[in-house]
């Protein structure tokens, strides 16, 4: 296994594969680096370095009672990336990372990144308010907290659906995909699993976006029914100064089939460019 430590102590387990341009991958909530899988192996066929980390309290990083927060998220990436010595980084974040990339960037900078990559990413901020019309009620979350709270196992079985859009008609989502989510998710300790919650939803991420100064993609499905698009990647796409706004038709928020290999091109595309 690798890992590193960080400096209040937290040992972080990260993949490294490959060799070239580093392209860092943040994995969405509750899931770990596996998530990345596909991608890893298809940015390190291609000439790049692929690297992924588990977030704190998630998969086989340390599960700590302190720091799950967005700005520790942003802090534990920073030193994963200093402590490899990246630079003319590609950073690449999935929902809850996609917030992780934004605020990383709020907080570090650009100095040491090329490119982002933002899909179905939770910024500008998920929470409706009656600045953010277009948000998802507090009340959504709400239940999230309580379903990983009283049966977390069963919860994660049936989030699994709607993430993969197994639930709409005449989707062919396997069984092994969505145990797949359910196997990752059961990793994550439960204190850290339900604080992300809040960190994720409410977490303001419009400061970070403007502080974005590099190409960026932002790619987004129109039927992604955890982070949904009208909050998120379109108003993104208005936040961030060099943004591409990718949408997929009929796509979900994970990554899965026609879906997967669409995102796929277009991230390989990106990279290369």
């Amino acid at each position: 296994m690798s890992t590193f430590t960080t400096s209040d102590g937290t040992d972080i387990f990260y993949k490294d594969l490959g060799s070239g341009q580093p392209v860092v991958f943040s994995h969405g909530w509750p899931l770990n680096a596996d998530a990345w899988e596909g991608q890893l192996r298809l940015v390190a066929e291609n000439g790049f370095r692929g690297i992924a980390h588990d977030r704190r309290g998630h998969g086989r990083s340390a599960q700590t009672w302190q720091g799950n927060t967005m700005d520790q998220y942003a802090d534990d990436l920073a030193e994963l990336i200093e402590s490899l010595g990246l630079d003319d980084v590609i950073l690449v974040g999935h929902s809850t990372g996609g917030g992780e990339v934004a605020r990383y960037i709020g907080r570090h900078g650009t100095g040491r990144v090329a490119k982002a990559v933002l899909l179905g990413a939770v910024p500008p901020v998920m929470l409706k308010s009656d600045t953010n019309p277009e948000g998802t009620p507090i009340d959504a979350f709400d239940g999230i907290r309580a379903g990983v709270e009283a049966d977390r196992s069963q919860f994660y079985q049936d989030l699994a659906s709607p993430f993969y859009g197994a639930n709409r008609e005449g989707a062919t989502v396997s069984r092994g995909k969505r145990d797949e989510f359910w196997l990752q998710s059961m990793q994550a300790g439960l204190k850290a699993a339900y604080d992300c919650v809040e960190q994720f939803s409410e977490t303001d991420f419009t400061e970070d976006l403007a502080k974005i100064d590099v190409p960026t993609l932002i790619a987004h499905g129109d039927d992604d029914q955890i982070v949904p698009i009208g909050a998120a990647a379109l108003k993104t796409a208005q936040l961030v100064k060099d943004a591409t706004l990718k949408v997929y038709p009929g796509a979900p928020h994970g990554l899965v089939g026609e879906f997967e290999q669409a995102f796929n091109a277009d991230l390989l595309d990106f990279i290369r460019a």
